[in-house]
């Protein structure tokens, strides 16, 4: 009988999440990304997090015609590092799903803020991304090198995937 109960008690833990956790981290500044985001992360049954920026980006800021504008300029400055509002901590999970826009065939460099804010020993990062046109390119390598210790599985452009797609591609990449 307590060889059962046992048995029935470690099952219990293991069913309530207690094994690997995944938590969806991502950037948003008009919503695309919010959304897919928010897909992937009831698909694959994640812990939601918003990357908040202090300055919030208006149109004028994202106009990636203006050489002047801010997204622009951030895009420009290898050093640049956009200061985050609010405070995430992935210490209680295995895998983080980054998500976040392309911005000019680069990831925000607010991405950058984050992933070298956080403890990346034993995570596996995954990159998901919104483009309108130029695809993930190389932003998910270009992130994993700032996120030390991070065992890297890849990324994907899922503009326009639904989160079953985004599950399947991801449960692959787990694997």
């Amino acid at each position: 009988m307590k060889k059962l109960i046992l048995a029935l008690l470690i099952g219990g833990l293991m069913m309530t999440g207690l094994s690997a956790k995944t938590a969806v981290v991502y950037f948003s500044a008009t919503g695309t990304t919010e959304r897919m985001a928010k897909s992937a992360a009831n698909a694959v049954g994640a812990d939601i997090f918003e990357i908040q920026p202090v300055h919030k980006y208006t149109d004028a800021d994202l106009n990636w015609h203006d050489k002047k504008s801010l997204s622009t300029i951030e895009c420009n400055d290898p050093k640049s590092r956009p200061a985050i509002e609010n405070k995430i901590d992935i210490s209680g999970y295995d895998t983080v799903i980054l998500c976040y826009p392309i911005w000019r065939s680069y990831a925000p460099k607010i991405l950058y803020t984050f992933v070298e804010s956080q403890n990346w020993s034993g995570k596996k990062l995954v990159t998901l991304c919104t483009s309108g046109g130029s695809g993930l390119g190389r932003s998910g390598t270009d992130l994993a090198k700032y996120a030390k210790g991070a065992d890297f599985k890849g990324g994907k452009d899922f503009t326009r995937a639904n989160g079953e797609e985004v599950k399947k591609y991801i449960d692959g990449l787990l694997k």
